[in-house]
């Protein structure tokens, strides 16, 4: 089993529809996909070793907040395993365990999230914004060479942009959730990595000065080991 196809076996799989057999038919696996789910974004990261993330959320919708996310990876059974606690206390989201993680399972674990927060905030269908991810990063997905600044240093990086709702036909019915955007940093120089995760609902009223309806990000902070 691949990877992509492991890494949230047993849950509400956002892999699954990454490994369509309609779209693999008619679509080469895109730059975007390759970099977010067939890297060894693990490679930098030993047998035992907890990758530390910060999460905010805020804008005009409704109440924001600070939390954290970990990545445990632990060797058991001759197996490389890594767990997640995403969130703490009454917000924990509970993810599965996963077992030889080759990408870094945050990735997914955040876009499994923020499915279950789209069907919350607009009634709409989980297949559907899974369906609409898949298509925008093997089609229309941005890559682009950027720099990032951790502990210090500047570090290449790569952008992943897409803006899965915008083009839809059935977007009016997000109303204004469609201009929702998603933005993947990865830099081989960060552990496990993804430097941040990072979405953006714009305001409706528009301009740039306007706070986003709601905005999420999740970024890497240190590894302990």
């Amino acid at each position: 089993m691949s990877c992509r196809a492991r890494l949230l076996a047993g849950g509400a799989l956002i892999v699954a529809m990454l490994a369509s057999p309609g779209l693999r038919a008619q679509d080469s696996i895109s730059a975007a996909e390759t970099l977010l789910f067939q890297t060894d974004h693990f490679k930098n990261v030993a047998s035992a070793a907890t990758l530390r993330y910060e999460f905010r959320k805020s804008g005009s919708a409704e109440s924001g907040f600070d939390d954290s996310v970990e990545i445990r990876v632990r060797t058991a059974d001759g197996a490389k395993r890594a767990s997640v606690v995403f969130f703490t206390n009454t917000r924990n989201v509970d993810f599965p365990e996963v077992v030889r993680p080759e990408g870094n399972p945050v990735l997914l674990y955040f876009l499994e999230r923020d499915i279950r927060e789209m069907e919350r905030l607009t009634r709409g269908k989980s297949g559907y914004f899974r369906k609409a991810i898949r298509l925008a990063l093997a089609r229309s997905a941005r890559v682009t060479q950027t720099q990032v600044t951790h502990g210090g240093r500047t570090l290449p990086a790569t952008e992943i942009m897409i803006a899965p709702y915008l083009d839809d036909p059935l977007k009016d019915r997000i109303g204004t959730y469609a201009g929702k955007t998603y933005a993947f940093t990865l830099s081989p120089e960060i552990p496990g990595g993804i430097y941040s995760l990072h979405t953006i609902v714009p305001s409706p009223v528009g301009g740039a000065k306007e706070v986003p309806l709601i905005e999420e990000r999740l970024w890497f902070v240190r590894i302990a080991r």
